[in-house]
């Protein structure tokens, strides 16, 4: 089986030459099933990060988040040793920073810490996804280890392309509850 190291490298090759306007209309359709399903509807509190140019694009979904009423946080990674991730409340898109590898974290000084329970659904983000919730992210397990005392529902986004049968799970991978796609909604195998 190929590594995730080679697996990673290949799905975002694949995802940056998706064109822009199957792209918007793919990120849309999968917005749009995960506001029709009951974890959305009955949350209160969303956990979601900033999607990156070739990911499900989630601005458009928290935007929807704020208008609902919804609490939003997003992630803020330590690259220190400790490799920690925590969550902070956003209620702006200029409550965020750009980081490093294009990506956007909350300004701590406009922000607030939201705790692990205050967070009922959780938006997990990833390369590539298995039938059984298993998910490839980016490398650096921060979301296997905040999801490890995590209770809330689980759901990750992803265009169809990001589906595979069977990738490489270890020990510490934990698997997300629901997959959204464009092409459906899949609920985790057992």
């Amino acid at each position: 089986m190929e590594t995730k190291k080679n697996l990673r490298k290949e799905m975002k090759n694949k995802l940056l030459t998706m064109d822009a306007a199957s792209h918007e209309a793919k990120s849309k359709k999968i917005a749009g099933q995960l506001f029709n399903l009951p974890l959305w509807m009955e949350s209160n509190h969303i956990g979601i990060t900033i999607s990156r140019e070739f990911e499900v694009d989630t601005r458009g979904i928290i935007t929807k988040a704020w208008e609902e009423g919804k609490d939003v946080s997003a992630p803020k990674c330590s690259t220190d040793g400790e490799r920690r991730m925590d969550f902070y409340r956003i209620t702006s898109f200029l409550d965020l920073e750009n980081v490093y590898m294009d990506l956007y974290e909350p300004i701590l000084s406009k922000t607030e810490l939201s705790s692990r329970a205050d967070i009922d659904l959780m938006i997990v983000p990833g390369l590539i996804f298995c039938p059984q919730g298993y998910r490839i992210g980016f490398g650096g397990g921060f979301y296997d280890r905040y999801l490890a005392s995590y209770e809330g529902s689980t759901v990750s986004l992803a265009f169809d392309l990001q589906l595979l049968r069977s990738i490489p799970v270890e020990p510490f991978d934990v698997p997300v509850q629901w997959i959204v796609t464009d092409q459906g909604v899949h609920k985790a195998e057992s």
